[in-house]
């Protein structure tokens, strides 16, 4: 992502709301967000589809990457986004108060995704679990919030299923790459 101009959170939402492509916002710059890889597309619908079918009949919703998150005063576009209880939204489009967020980590985002945008999520008081997932091999990170605003991560490879215990659900990594590195 490269920082394009400094504006104010209002002027980029309504920006945002114009454009036919995706920008997250951060301390005053806009930054383009590039296309995903295939294998990408297909482990966000794979996340999706998981957790989904295990909370459609609960007061959780699972959301796509089109959902923006206010983050302090910025906006980001997670991968996946699951809020229990009746969302909060900021401005009537972003939401502000996810349980778990995913992200799929990409050659060009992967270290800003586990430092910067997760030292970010932290701020989110809502925020229980997040999840790394990597698209080159069958590998998760996940941090769990605990007291005191520490974090635990646990770490997840090949075919492991492992519990989200914010919304008691699991992930088995098994469905979670499922297809993907067919050729």
């Amino acid at each position: 992502m490269q920082a394009m101009l400094k504006t104010t959170p209002q002027e980029y939402l309504e920006q945002e709301r114009r454009s036919d492509t995706k920008h997250e916002f951060c301390n005053g710059e806009i930054f383009a967000m590039s296309g995903a890889s295939s294998a990408h597309n297909l482990l966000v619908a794979n996340l999706i589809a998981s957790l989904h079918g295990q909370v459609r009949k609960r007061p959780c919703r699972v959301y796509p990457s089109d959902m923006r998150v206010q983050v302090d005063n910025g906006f980001v576009y997670p991968d996946v986004t699951v809020v229990c209880g009746k969302p909060e939204f900021y401005d009537k489009d972003n939401l502000r108060n996810p349980v778990i967020i995913i992200e799929v980590l990409s050659p060009s985002t992967a270290d800003y995704d586990a430092s910067g945008k997760f030292a970010r999520y932290r701020h989110l008081a809502s925020l229980q679990e997040y999840l790394l997932v990597a698209q080159d091999q069958a590998h998760v990170l996940h941090y769990v919030k605990q007291a005191e605003n520490r974090w635990l991560l646990s770490e997840y490879q090949g075919i492991e299923e492992f519990e989200l215990p914010s919304i008691e659900c699991r992930l088995c990594l098994a469905d979670v790459y499922d297809k993907v590195f067919d050729s």
